[in-house]
Order: C-alpha cells, then structure tokens, then sequence
C-alpha cells in the first residue's frame, strides 16, 4: 500500500505547480525594472532605467537593481557584507551589458540576471536601434511579438496588421487564408498551414509554417491587405464611366515640387507648360548653316587622320 499523502504535502505540491506555471508565462516586458522609467536628476530627461545617464553621462545618487528593482538593500545574501542599510553606489555590484542597468550585490540577482534579462536581443523592428543606441524604452508588438522602441511603438501597432499581399488568398494557393501570421505578415489555408509529419496538439494554435509563431485566425483580427494610394488611382464616376484622379499625397506631392496643379491630363495640371505652335517660326538658314558647320568638322577629321597616316609611313621607311 503506498503511503497516504499528508495535507502539508499536497499543499506543497499544488503550489510548486502553481510556482513553475508562473515562471513559464512571459512577463511583460514595460513592467520589468531593468525597462522602467528614469528621470536624471542633472538634466532631467526621461528615459529608460541606465546606469549613467543616455543623455549627460552622470550618474543617479539613488539607482535601482535592474533585477529586483531595489533601492536600498537591507541585508541577506549579500556579496559585500554590510551593516544596517546600503544604498547609492555602496548597494551596486555590477552593470548589465545587455539592459546597461545596474545590478544589485545580491549573490540571486548578480547569478541570474545575466540569463535572463529580458533585454538581451532587443532590437527594434523598425529602426533596428538596440539599447546601446537609443535612450528610450522597449515593448513587444501585442501581435507579432517583436522588439520595438518607444518612438516607433504606436506607429507599428498601428500598421502590424497588414498582410504582404493584395488580397486575403494563401500563399500557396488560390483559397482564402483562414489562418495570419502577424509576423511573416501571410495568410494560409486549412491545408497548407498544417505541415505533413508534424502531430498538433488538440486545441493549441497552429504554427507558422515559415517562422514557428503561432498564427490566429484571420477573422478574428482586423486585417487588411496592401494598397497603394500613391499616384494616379481608377475609379468609377456617376455615369457609370471610368475615371481617373490623384491621390491627396501625389497632388501634395506635385504642388510642393512647384507644379501649378495635381488633378489630370490638361495644359498644366501636372506640372508641364507646352508651347504653342504659333510661337515657333521655322527658319531654312538656321538649317543651312547647321549643314555648313558639319561639313567644316568632317573635312577637319579627314585631315587629321591624313596627317596620321604620312606619319607613319614614314616611320616605317626609316
């Protein structure tokens, strides 16, 4: 018979489950203290949590661990024994190289925040600036899952989901794509975003084929396709009829570069002036001395050559 179980361990056990369950779920990166936000105290500038300053490389009197976000240590598994309180640089132990932050001399944080600083390949997708680069802070993309920094955020967001294609048909057929994958920005079908070998897990997303992120379906997201409003457009008039017009940002565009108008084909709407044939007058002696001046150039070049020639004949004879 095995033995039965006391309270005291089961409850150890649920929560030994409860702590590896919360251990694997991504944190959010903005509420990380190694990506918290900083106020210099000599310039003032906001900016991501550094050890000296992005802007005036001074150094805060009061920095915070870049691991567990302390600002006074109390005493415990300290590397350099101290008595009461450590604050200041007397609480510092080392810099991270991937978050530029510094670390407390807690033998926990100074062991493990080399591995898992959440900052370590952190890159912006738009501007492809790390954190050596830029002063500012970093956040994931809430639907493709990549870097970007704190200028460029809102303007990613805004445009994430789109895909690469002009409709919402699978790249690699002709059906519609039930299936996004907000990174590779492409759709697939039910067929082709399964891959032949591989066994799914019952009711777990389904992988990007190309990349491995889990794709979502399409009709669930606001997708859009790509289009271009840049240059002359087709469109349909009252009458039934095809029309053609200018976008506001080619006709911006145009008058910016000095053009007088952005709407169509006539006299100068695109820029162009034409002169009229009245203005022109045809002249038979301009044509004559044209003739005149190329037949000076061609005797000119026949002299020359001939010249040439003499000479070297007469090297030849020596």
């Amino acid at each position: 018979m095995p033995k039965k179980k006391s309270g005291a361990r089961k409850k150890a056990e649920k929560r030994a489950v409860r702590q590896k369950a919360m251990r694997q779920v991504e944190k959010d990166i903005g509420l990380m203290p190694c990506n918290s936000s900083m106020e210099c105290e000599k310039c003032n500038n906001r900016q991501k949590n550094r050890a000296i300053c992005y802007f005036c490389n001074s150094v805060n009197k009061l920095p915070v661990c870049g691991h567990c976000g302390k600002q006074k240590c109390m005493g415990g598994d300290c590397v350099v024994k101290h008595t009461s309180f450590a604050t200041g640089l007397a609480m510092a132990g080392a810099i991270c190289d991937f978050c530029e932050t510094f670390i407390c001399h807690s033998r926990k944080c100074l062991s493990t925040h080399a591995c898992q600083c959440p900052l370590t390949d952190a890159v912006c997708f738009e501007c492809e600036r790390g954190v050596w680069e830029q002063g500012g802070r970093y956040f994931k993309c809430s639907f493709c899952r990549v870097f970007v920094c704190e200028d460029d955020q809102f303007e990613h967001q805004a445009s994430c989901q789109k895909l690469d294609a002009e409709n919402y048909k699978c790249a690699s057929c002709n059906r519609l794509g039930q299936y996004s994958c907000l990174r590779c920005k492409v759709a697939y079908c039910e067929d082709h975003v399964r891959r032949k070998g591989v066994k799914y897990a019952r009711g777990a997303a389904l992988p990007c084929p190309k990349c491995g992120q889990d794709t979502q379906e399409t009709k669930d997201l606001s997708m859009s396709t790509r289009t271009h409003e840049f240059g002359r457009q087709r469109g349909g008039d009252e009458d039934g009829g095809t029309q053609y017009y200018y976008s506001d940002a080619y006709a911006k565009a145009m008058e910016g570069g000095g053009a007088s108008g952005g709407g169509g084909y006539d006299g100068g709407g695109a820029g162009y002036e034409y002169a009229d044939d009245d203005d022109y007058e045809y002249d038979e002696d301009d044509d004559e001395d044209d003739d005149e001046e190329e037949d000076d150039e061609d005797e000119d070049e026949a002299d020359a050559e001939e010249k040439s020639v003499l000479a070297s004949m007469a090297k030849v004879k020596m």
